[in-house]
Parts: C-alpha cells; structure tokens; sequence
C-alpha cells in the first residue's frame, strides 16, 4: 500500500503544476515509480512519451552491497551528468540550459552529488545551476587562451549577472539561476566576488601570495560560493554567514594542498609567503618551491590554518539547524577527511594519489548527512 499522503493508482495521479513557460505549450504527462519499498510515487514531467502504468512497474530489489559495491557505484556516480530521475525537454531554453548544467556536473565528485541529495529537489537544482556557472567562469581563469581574452571573457560574465538581476538573462546558466535569485534571495555581490577570483587568476599566475592576498582569494572564490549555498540551503542568518567564512576557507586550502602540483603545471603556487620564508623557502617558482625537502613543512603549517577553519565551521554549523546544514555537515566531512588523508600522507612524495574510499565516503555521508553535524 503506498504511504499515507502517496499519490497511488486508485485515487488517480497527482495533480499537474501550473506552467510556468506562458509562450510555450508543454505536453504534461504523469510518470510513475517504485521505491525500494514498493510505495508508489507519482510525478509530472515534460516528456514526449505517454504516462507509465503504476500497475506494470517492479519494485526496486535491495541487496547487500560489500566496500567493493560502494567503491563501484560511487565511480558510477561521478560519470552521472545530474540526480534528476528525468531530464525537462520543454521549451529550447530549458533544453539548452539543462545541457549546459548536465555537462558541468559530469565532473562534479561524487562527494558534491550526496550531498545535494539531501535538499529538496527544488533547492537542489539551484545548487547544480550555481554550481555549473561556477564551472563556467572557472574554466575560462584556467584555460588556455591568453589573459586579454579570460578578462573579456569575464567581462561577459558581469554583464551577464546584470542583465540576470534585470530580469534579462541570456546564458542558459543564468536562465537556470534566474529561480533560485528570486526564491532564495541571492545577491548579486556574491556573483561578482567569484568572477573578481576568477580575475585574480586570469591576470597574473598566483605565485606565493601573502596571507592577507590568499585570504582575500579564499574570500572570493569559495567564501562567496559558500554564502550563495547557505542561502539556497534556507540559513540566512549572520550564522549561516559564518558557516561560508569558515567552511569555505577550509575547503579551498584543503584544494591548494592537494592540488599544488597541478597548479605547478600552470606556473601557480599558493602557499602562502610568510609560510614559505618561515621554512627557508625564498623562491616564489613553483618547480623549485615544490622540490624543497623543507615544503612537508609549510604544508603542514598551512593544514593546521585549515584545521582551525574546519573547527569553527563545526562549530557554526552546530548552531544552526540540522535538517539546513546536512550538506554543509556532509562536505566538511569528507573533505576534513581528504585533509588528514594528505597529513597521512605528507608532501615528499606529491605524485601519490590521495583518495577517501567509496565506501568511507559513504559512511560520512551517512554519519554528517543524517544528523547534520
């Protein structure tokens, strides 16, 4: 018997939404599934082939999954382009749009993927367009083209997030945002802030930036993603801003440590140079910097700054409301776990790979998803 409150094939398919799309005509038809418990779920899609028959579908079988299990399906996970169960082909914006988002989150980790299960659908989808536009301008700071271009086309960017808060977007992105900026009470300096980092890179390579210039880079591109997300989540309080400040910071010097060859490789260093020169490192080149028996060092100095940040981010998310913070709780997790896997680890031998299992992945998910700490 489906659950109290579930639509199910007796009392007829759930009530179609209202169109949203006023120039289009969308063709609405109500598909049907089963979910591990064989409770029926009903629900309305935009889709070209006719409604399904709750009465022909099986239910999920569940079956015991062993670590070589989780480890597979979370490689499965990091192929999947979105946690939607079925695109929206409506009108051709939407189709462009969804393309778009679905081919940025194709290389989002599988960390990123549970953890926007934890939203509603709605709220999620908001994260994966914010997501996506924070791939888009992130790949033009890290291409290949020359550093007139990257700004011109950051440029773009700009105007594009104007004419998104003139209710006049034109990027496929920025029409997937344009739902979330009005329910969510996005702002729009949070917008410019990122591209402002994505400018810091497009520039000039980043070579042993001072602490306060790492900050201020910490600050715009991850604290001001961090202040979009808690929004989306539904924290809009001064904790849930502390909740960015810290996480974010955490988890961009958690990529800076992990990162620091392949940065090398594009002629970036970040670590910072009061850090450096406390070490005997004066040298700002990134493949001498790198080949310093001294730099386990610096690394380790600049581990415990992210330590501190994961400590108060805990701290903050403890005081806002669990059923909010899941996916904050579940990213600090993992990535406070990758963190003591790189102090394990250490940095003289920077070319091994360091990597949470799948099936410990999980088991954070579960522990942080779960109660939200």
């Amino acid at each position: 018997m489906p659950a109290e409150g579930t639509p199910g094939p007796e009392s007829g398919p759930p009530q179609p939404p209202e169109s949203s799309c006023n120039n289009a005509v969308q063709r609405l038809a109500c598909h049907w599934r089963k979910d591990c418990d064989g409770e029926l779920i009903g629900e309305w899609t935009m889709r070209d082939s006719g409604s399904t028959d709750p009465c022909n579908l099986v239910p999920v079988v569940e079956k015991r999954l062993g670590p070589s299990h989780f480890d597979r399906l979370v490689h499965r996970l990091d192929e999947r382009p979105s946690a939607r169960p079925h695109p929206i082909p409506a009108a051709e914006t939407q189709r462009s749009g969804d393309s778009a988002i679905n081919l940025h989150l194709r290389a989002a980790g599988s960390s990123f993927f549970w953890a926007m299960q934890l939203i509603p659908f709605r709220r999620r989808e908001a994260m994966y367009a914010l997501y996506a536009f924070c791939r888009e301008v992130d790949d033009i700071a890290d291409g290949d083209v020359s550093r007139s271009l990257k700004q011109k086309l950051l440029s773009d960017w700009r105007t594009e997030i104007s004419l998104l808060y003139a209710g006049r977007p034109r990027h496929a992105v920025t029409h997937a945002l344009s739902d979330a900026v009005q329910a969510y009470g996005l702002r729009c300096d949070d917008f410019m802030a990122i591209i402002d980092g994505m400018e810091m890179d497009a520039r000039a390579d980043l070579r042993a930036p001072s602490l306060v210039e790492l900050d201020l880079y910490c600050e715009r591109v991850a604290v001001a993603v961090g202040c979009l997300s808690v929004r989306i989540f539904g924290e809009e309080t001064p904790t849930g801003e502390r909740v960015a400040a810290e996480l974010g910071r955490a988890l961009q010097l958690t990529n800076i440590l992990r990162d620091l060859t392949e940065d090398g490789r594009r002629n970036r260093l970040y670590l910072p140079r009061e850090l450096l020169q406390a070490h005997g490192i004066f040298s700002i080149t990134p493949s001498w910097v790198l080949a310093q028996p001294s730099l386990p060092g610096v690394c380790r100095d600049l581990a415990m700054l992210a330590e501190q940040n994961y400590s108060a981010a805990a701290e903050a998310i403890s005081a806002c409301p669990c059923r909010k913070m899941r996916p904050a709780a579940v990213m600090l997790g993992v990535y406070r776990a990758l963190l003591r896997e790189l102090l394990a680890r250490g940095w003289t031998h920077l070319d091994d790979p360091v990597r949470i299992p799948g099936w410990r992945k999980l088991a954070l998910v579960l522990r942080h998803g779960l109660v939200g700490r």
